[in-house]
């Protein structure tokens, strides 16, 4: 029984070890997910409101989950510590329940790739119709056709339809160049098509979804993947601690 105890010892602490390590880099992953949360509320929030219907908890979403990662991240380094069976099998517990998230969300990105390209033509599109430069989704517009140097939705026709046309033409954020693009231009159908860029916003962002869409869930099933090897190292050490424990009654 005894020589029992003692090969089980360094297999013990070796699981620690490990576990101790994936937790870190857990609690890492999830000071990333925090960060982001907080980036995407504070810097991307006018970007987040033209696609989204109604004000979107998606940045909420990220920073709870980051806060969360890190409050397990320690918990599963102080169970893995103090090699508490109870700690460990709770610690697999989230882990398994992060892991079914994290699968659920790759999987459902994936396959509604297609309805959030869709959904973002619509609400761009009623964007640009009921642009007048000062509200929310008026000055996201202007954002994105700067930074991505576009123009309307399929293009500057886009614009012709929109209630801000007739008074004051294409906006300023279409301009090519801001030193050669006046108002008097960007009024002029014939002019202003000369002066503003020629891609619309809509074929930019959905060429970046299809781009990227498989890279995004490719590291979203890696991170699933590294959930369950923490979940069989907890789950593991627990065993293998009560069985320990259970030999030295």
């Amino acid at each position: 029984m005894a020589s029992r105890r003692m090969e089980t010892k360094p297999v013990i602490t070796c699981l620690k070890t490990l576990l101790v390590v994936y937790s870190f880099v857990f609690w890492i992953t999830g000071a990333i997910l925090l960060a982001v949360g907080l980036w995407g509320k504070f810097m991307l929030g006018a970007y987040i409101s033209i696609i989204a219907d109604s004000s979107t908890n998606a940045p909420y979403v990220l920073i709870g989950t980051g806060a969360c990662i890190i409050v397990f991240g320690l918990f599963g380094c102080f169970a893995t510590c103090r090699g508490s069976p109870w700690m460990l099998k709770l610690y697999a517990m989230f882990l398994s329940l992060i892991f079914l998230a994290e699968l659920v969300a790759g999987i459902s990105g994936f396959v509604f790739r297609h309805e959030i390209k869709g959904t973002f033509q619509r609400t761009f599109s009623e964007a640009v119709k009921n642009y007048n430069s000062q509200d929310e989704r008026s000055l996201a517009v202007d954002n994105v056709q700067r930074s991505l140097k576009c123009c309307g939705v399929l293009n500057y026709t886009s614009w012709l339809s929109s209630i801000w046309f007739p008074n004051n033409g294409i906006p300023p954020s279409c301009c090519a160049s801001i030193s050669d693009c006046n108002s008097s231009d960007l009024r002029n159908v014939t002019i202003a098509p000369s002066k503003v860029h020629q891609q619309g916003c809509y074929e930019l962002v959905t060429d970046f979804i299809e781009t990227n869409m498989g890279i995004i869930a490719g590291v979203t099933f890696g991170i699933a993947v590294s959930q369950s090897i923490g979940m069989l190292l907890a789950c593991c050490l627990s065993r293998l601690i009560t069985a320990n424990q259970y030999e030295m009654v």
